[in-house]
């Protein structure tokens, strides 16, 4: 089927409380391969590129794989920007015919973050695309995510408020999660989530979601998280299973036997987080 917006898949997973897992796709094995454990769930999927990815592969051809895989199945599938940097980079998205559109202005003033945001969200709209934003501080891979108090997370009212002034349809809130590897114990501030939802009623996102153990996501996904990000585990699972095959067959030249073995890695990996956060049985 076509490329649909995240609006609708959203809106029916915040309702139901199960959520929607997205996946970065750095590329057309990777796309492929989380498409393929979508349909092989019977849960709809969101495909993620960073401006990074998109700088990697050109806008254009992005959205042509992207259309094609998602062609090719009987599942929802989404096609979102993940942490656009500039106001550029979202209306090129959005021109290329992205479905979902999500910017971070987090490092700057609340004030500021919310001006971009709200202007990007303006632009958005008038295409009938949603649009996410973040606010508080999510770590990223170099960081110590084992936090003390409640420095970088973010505050409930503010939230509130960002939501207000914003328009946003989805909202990323720092209550705990990190990019990349977690170097700690992974300590997620529920009550925190809890709190934010009640303030703001919309679907809400967690970022940094690889390496976080399934009862906690569980527990996130009750409080109102609709969508579910991971990239590292599947960057992690396509390096080790291309590095064993390769080690394996030192001889072996043709590409789509030694991306073969890697591609079925990252699908196993995506089926088993779609399954767990969209409540399929296996």
């Amino acid at each position: 089927m076509a490329l649909i917006t995240t609006k609708t898949l959203l809106t029916d997973a915040y309702r139901n409380r199960y959520a929607v897992a997205a996946f970065a796709a750095h590329h057309l094995d990777m796309m492929k391969a989380v498409v393929e454990a979508a349909e092989e769930s019977g849960a709809p999927v969101i495909l993620q590129t960073t401006p990074a990815t998109i700088r990697y592969l050109g806008l254009e051809l992005i959205v042509a794989m992207a259309r094609r895989v998602a062609e090719g199945v009987r599942v929802p599938v989404a096609l979102h920007l993940d942490h656009g940097d500039t106001f550029e980079t979202a209306v090129r998205c959005l021109r290329a015919g992205y479905t979902s559109i999500m910017v971070d202005a987090s490092h700057l003033p609340f004030e500021e973050n919310a001006a971009f945001v709200r202007r990007v969200t303006e632009a958005a709209r008038a295409v009938g695309v949603p649009v996410e934003a973040e606010l508080g501080t999510i770590g990223g891979a170099e960081d110590d995510v084992t936090r003390e108090g409640e420095e970088g997370l973010t505050d409930p009212g503010a939230a509130e408020e960002f939501v207000r002034r914003t328009g946003i349809d989805f909202l990323a809130p720092a209550f705990g999660t990190a990019h990349g590897v977690y170097k700690g114990e992974v300590r997620l501030d529920l009550p925190r989530l809890e709190a934010i939802a009640r303030r703001v009623d919309l679907p809400l996102v967690m970022h940094g979601a690889s390496g976080v153990p399934e009862e906690m996501l569980r527990r996130a996904i009750a409080r109102g998280v609709s969508k579910v990000n991971f990239s590292t585990e599947l960057k992690q699972a396509f390096a080790r299973a291309l590095r064993s095959y390769l080690s394996d067959h030192p001889e072996e030249a043709d590409p789509r036997r030694i991306f073969l073995s890697a591609k079925e890695a990252v699908k196993q990996v995506a089926k088993r987080k779609i399954e767990m956060v969209s409540g399929v049985v296996p």
